[in-house]
């Protein structure tokens, strides 16, 4: 039987902070990939995903993370990678961003044993509509995470990666109590479960 290996890049968003950890976007990624295939007859295992992220890293912080992280020699099959958030919210410039996300974005794609197509980017949510953010200009956050993320796409689509843009539709939902973690920050089950369904969809032109 064909197995199918999961490598996940991130932060708090990769985690799922305050929410329990099947209800994070890359459990819930691969349990849409596992119904499709019991569904479908297909003879492929999925393995739980494998989840290199911390709440608060920035860019160069993921980057240390996986310097000591014990990674699996033979590479992963797919790779995603949701980074940027707490560049901008500790006020970090785009130019950093854009050298350290190059960095990042090629070690994704050496774990998938060098195949561009096999890396999946997603945007960075935009926290400023969040409750937690009431206090804050949310105009100035907005412009940050938009020019982080043009950046981004950028970088990921002259590489021949997959981009996928999370936050337009985050910025419509992701204020409700129903789209939040109880910190009124961080998604809930039900926002990532949106990201899950667009990771699922274009990674579906795959099988």
């Amino acid at each position: 039987m064909q197995s199918f290996r999961y490598l996940a890049l991130g932060d708090s968003y990769t985690i799922g902070e305050q929410v329990q950890v099947t209800h994070n976007f890359p459990y819930l990624f691969i349990s849409k990939l596992r119904k499709y295939t019991i569904q479908s007859g297909k003879q492929i295992s999925f393995a739980a995903p494998e989840i290199v992220a911390k709440t608060g890293w920035t860019t160069d912080e993921l980057s240390a993370g996986m310097d000591n992280w014990i990674f699996d020699g033979s590479g992963y099959d797919m790779v995603s990678l949701l980074i940027g958030v707490n560049n901008q919210y500790r006020g970090r410039g785009v130019e950093e961003y854009e050298k350290q996300f190059s960095v990042l974005l090629q070690r994704a794609v050496d774990f998938a044993r060098g195949i561009n197509g096999n890396v999946y980017v997603l945007s960075v949510p935009d926290w400023g509509i969040t409750p937690f953010a009431h206090d804050r200009n949310k105009e100035e956050i907005a412009l940050q995470i938009d020019e982080f993320n043009r950046c981004a796409q950028s970088i990921t689509q002259n590489r021949g990666c997959h981009f996928i843009d999370i936050t337009t539709e985050q910025r419509k939902f992701g204020n409700q109590e129903a789209y939040l973690a109880p910190d009124g920050l961080h998604p809930s089950g039900k926002e990532y479960n949106k990201w899950a369904d667009k990771l699922f969809e274009e990674v579906m032109r795959r099988f």
